[in-house]
């Protein structure tokens, strides 16, 4: 299986860090690494910022951190950006956009059962950034279609670039924004979603997978052709495992899930032990289990990581870093306690 599992250690890649080398550190001590996006080193790392990179008609304005979008702009550009379609590197992340990427490139990856790769997912990124009318792009029928492709580009590009470096690198394409298709406000409903993301998977290679730390419609989630799902069970585990039969049939198509249990904000992890992560997260498994998923199965296609990102801590990178070292110690507890290798 490309993707490890038996429980081993992983999470997203944004974080709160503005020491790049300690960031990489600190993604380097996981069992499956990725490159930090670091927003507070650089607006060029917010992760929307990241994804826009040569994308026709995006404004990026430094000065005030901001990221829009002009449909003049965009009509005036996308002539150049097709021209350009077939060069990889047009599609890479830029030494000036991430300050750890080409770093972490420069790493032997090899040493590792596996790496990963991320970028923003098309439905956020159409939601977050919008046009001269502050109407997202989502719902302009000319520019979807266009960015669906392009951001397929961008996620193969970086794909082939880490599995030249270990051939089990995989992809996150984070998606915040998933959760508001629900949303009867939203304008841009889940038959919307489900059709235009059946295309973009269409276009991405494997393994690629979704990370979100939002609730969405867990059916809808692991009803998309991908091989990894990521979220947030602190939050959302009691109704995750509610999908029991979806999560049964994501499973035995050999797809991987990864448990975000230990909470990264400081008030909840200060309220949390490692027992009681531990317990609750057994819980969640036990009841699965009672519902017919066959528990080793679920233990050799999960992993385990952070709850979320977080950026909004008093203290900086402390409780993140101090919730990664949770994480690595629950991962080794939980491997004992299961006979896992």
């Amino acid at each position: 299986m490309p993707i490890p599992g038996n429980l081993r250690t992983t999470a997203m890649a944004v974080m709160p860090h503005t020491d790049a080398n300690r960031a990489l550190d600190l993604a380097w001590s996981l069992d499956v690494p990725f490159w930090p996006q670091l927003p507070r080193l650089s607006y060029y790392e917010d992760m929307y910022v990241q994804a826009s990179e040569h994308f026709p008609g995006i404004v990026l304005d430094m000065e005030n951190q901001l990221l829009s979008f002009s449909t003049e702009k965009f009509a005036l550009e996308l002539e150049e950006a097709m021209a350009h379609f077939e060069e990889p590197a047009y599609f890479d992340v830029s030494p000036q956009y991430s300050a750890v990427h080409h770093r972490f490139l420069e790493m032997d990856l090899s040493q590792k059962k596996a790496v990963r790769g991320q970028l923003e997912g098309p439905v956020s990124f159409g939601f977050n950034v919008k046009d001269e009318n502050d109407r997202p792009i989502i719902f302009d029928d000319m520019v979807r279609p266009f960015m669906m492709e392009f951001m397929a580009k961008r996620v193969n590009v970086q794909l082939t670039r880490l599995q030249a470096l270990n051939p089990n690198a995989f992809m996150f394409v984070d998606e915040p924004g998933l959760q508001f298709i629900f949303s009867a406000l939203s304008g841009y409903d889940d038959m919307k979603a489900k059709k235009d993301l059946d295309r973009f998977f269409a276009m991405i290679d494997r393994p690629r997978g979704v990370h979100l730390c939002g609730n969405p419609s867990w059916d809808f989630l692991l009803g998309l052709d991908m091989d990894i799902l990521s979220l947030d069970v602190y939050s959302n585990g009691n109704v995750f495992t509610s999908y029991h039969k979806a999560i049964k049939k994501f499973l035995e198509k050999g797809n991987t899930l990864v448990w975000g249990i230990v909470p990264t904000n400081v008030e909840p992890f200060e309220k949390e032990g490692i027992v009681s992560l531990e317990d609750y997260l057994v819980s969640l498994w036990d009841e699965l289990a009672s519902r017919g998923v066959d528990r080793d199965m679920l233990f050799a296609q999960s992993l385990i990581s952070p709850a979320t990102c977080c950026l909004i801590n008093p203290d900086g990178e402390v409780t993140v870093e101090k919730a990664f070292g949770v994480v690595r110690e629950l991962s080794r507890r939980l491997r004992d306690r299961f006979n896992l290798t």
